[in-house]
């Protein structure tokens, strides 16, 4: 068994597909996973819509993404991670990021397991493959 950290930054929706699409792969293949999501993927974490969004680099696709994403019925990224999450992978939220965005514990999305810091992710990912997104 394998074990992947994923240190997810971004919230656009291409960065929180990546996260979703590698976290319930490696879950599926009885891997370990944990992701810290913290700065611009925070938002994408608290109650309510989760609207899609992309980086102004890829503005002039967008329609044709969203509109292959409804043909081929491509899972949404958090139902991706819900799915990794009912096989054991946990989400953390960085602590510092919520200070910083004042994002409270009852802000946040059930999908949340907890608030930790950044040293407590890099402790329990000690000796772990970790990825950037």
């Amino acid at each position: 068994m394998g074990k992947l950290g994923i240190i997810l930054f971004s919230g656009t929706t291409d960065r929180l597909l990546s996260a979703g699409i590698l976290a319930q792969s490696a879950a599926v293949m009885d891997n370990e996973v944990k992701v810290f999501v913290t700065f611009w993927a925070a938002p994408s974490f608290t109650k309510g819509e989760k609207k899609m969004s992309f980086p102004s680099d890829v503005q002039s696709m967008v329609p044709f993404l969203t509109q292959r994403m409804k043909d081929i019925k491509m899972t949404s990224w958090y139902d991706m991670l819900k799915e990794a999450k009912s096989m054991g992978a946990k989400i953390y939220l960085c602590s510092l990021v919520a200070e910083l965005m004042n994002i409270k514990k009852e802000d946040l999305d059930p999908i949340v397991d907890d608030v930790v810091g950044a040293g407590t992710f890099i402790q329990e990912t000690e000796g772990w493959q970790v990825l950037f997104i």
